[in-house]
């Protein structure tokens, strides 16, 4: 039943496709899957990390995602030392799994500038943290908040590797790399 409504999935060139309209719906959706993907990165110790972040930008052209953060948080300091992360995506209505494996460009100063001046005074409030982020306090909020453009910074995961999973029927799994201009190779699943 699953690949009956889903026949998006039976080729490479729409399976991709769907991956990059589900990405798309992400940005401008706040109730879409994709809104909400998970940031796996590697810490200082060699230990895996994995935080929910809120997806700003897809650029398919660019085969680019974009998040943002709190320059101070410790998700800048992992990807500083290991410039490489994985973004992973859940779409349950679409039973369809995204894994976007790339390097990791760290966007702050000038350059963000125009970010910086479109965001409410709501957002704003997430980046410019007293003590900053990941440093103890001792209580829940002990933290003062002045909303700093020193402190907001972009990453942007370039991505080189898709590993798009459909969970049908019959379940089928794809990989894309930016190195064979991004033509797609069923893999067993």
């Amino acid at each position: 039943m699953t690949d009956e409504l889903h026949e998006w999935a039976r080729s490479l060139d729409t399976l991709q496709e769907q991956a990059w309209k589900r990405l798309g719906r992400g940005v401008a959706d706040r109730r879409a899957p994709a809104r909400h993907p998970t940031l796996a990165t590697v810490d200082r110790e060699g230990m895996p990390q994995a935080r929910t972040v809120v997806l700003r930008a897809a650029d398919r052209d660019r085969a680019s995602l974009s998040v943002y953060t709190d320059r101070y948080a410790d998700k800048v300091d992992e990807v500083s030392a290991h410039p490489y992360a994985a973004v992973h995506v859940w779409d349950n209505t679409a039973h369809l799994q995204l894994r976007l494996m790339g390097e990791v460009v760290i966007h702050t100063g000038n350059a963000i500038e125009p970010t910086w001046a479109q965001l409410s005074e709501h957002a704003r409030k997430c980046y410019g943290f007293s003590p900053t982020s990941g440093q103890s306090v001792s209580e829940a909020l002990a933290y003062d908040v002045q909303p700093d453009s020193g402190s907001f910074a972009i990453l942007e995961l370039v991505i080189q590797r898709m590993d798009v999973l459909h969970l049908g029927h019959r379940h089928r799994r794809a990989q894309f790399s930016r190195v064979d201009d991004w033509n797609g190779q069923w893999v067993v699943p």
